[in-house]
């Protein structure tokens, strides 16, 4: 008799997190005692308590035992950059056994992948995409496409990359 099982997901990834959850807390009680640990029915419970609108901010708020707290008007919004492309060849070896780099420069015409940039129009955005033509594509950090291809003459920089990009930006109103 042959069993027809198949194999469920893999929580792995949970088991890690965890773990790590736990090790990063008692490291982190060791240099501040009054460090506590928090979960996310108090802070509903705290929202819903106070009627307090359900938002990521607000539940921030309610977490760190400040509801009511007046927020900020802006919000940081940031991501992370790889500092390089680690794969040196392509993965296709073309005829003749040579094999082709799959490294771009690392400035294009005085710009860097990730490099802070204004627009013509005054918007700000990161280089998200170059060609060797001089053109890139620009976007902030929320991934709204503010250009396909700018020009390099019509760009100004203004900060060059980092491994953290960061983004200040306007409060958007409470979802509905």
């Amino acid at each position: 008799m042959k069993l027809n099982l198949k194999r469920g997901q893999s929580f792995r990834d949970a088991s890690f997190m965890g773990i790590m959850r736990r090790a990063f807390y008692n490291r982190l009680k060791e240099k501040h005692p009054d460090a506590g640990t928090a979960y996310g029915y108090t802070a509903k419970d705290t929202r819903i308590r106070n009627g307090l609108e359900k938002d990521h901010a607000v539940d921030a708020r309610c977490t760190g035992g400040n509801p009511k707290s007046i927020p900020l008007d802006a919000v940081y919004m940031q991501k992370a950059a790889g500092k390089r492309n680690r794969q040196i060849h392509k993965a296709a070896v073309n005829k003749g056994g040579k094999r082709k780099l799959n490294q771009s420069p690392k400035y294009a015409f005085g710009f860097q992948l990730f490099g802070r940039v204004q627009m013509p129009d005054g918007r700000k955005g990161f280089i998200f995409g170059r060609r060797s033509s001089g053109s890139f594509g620009v976007r902030p950090l929320d991934g709204e496409r503010l250009s396909a291809g700018t020009g390099r003459k019509k760009l100004k920089p203004l900060e060059k990359r980092k491994t953290i990009l960061t983004e200040r930006s306007m409060r958007l109103p409470p979802h509905a």
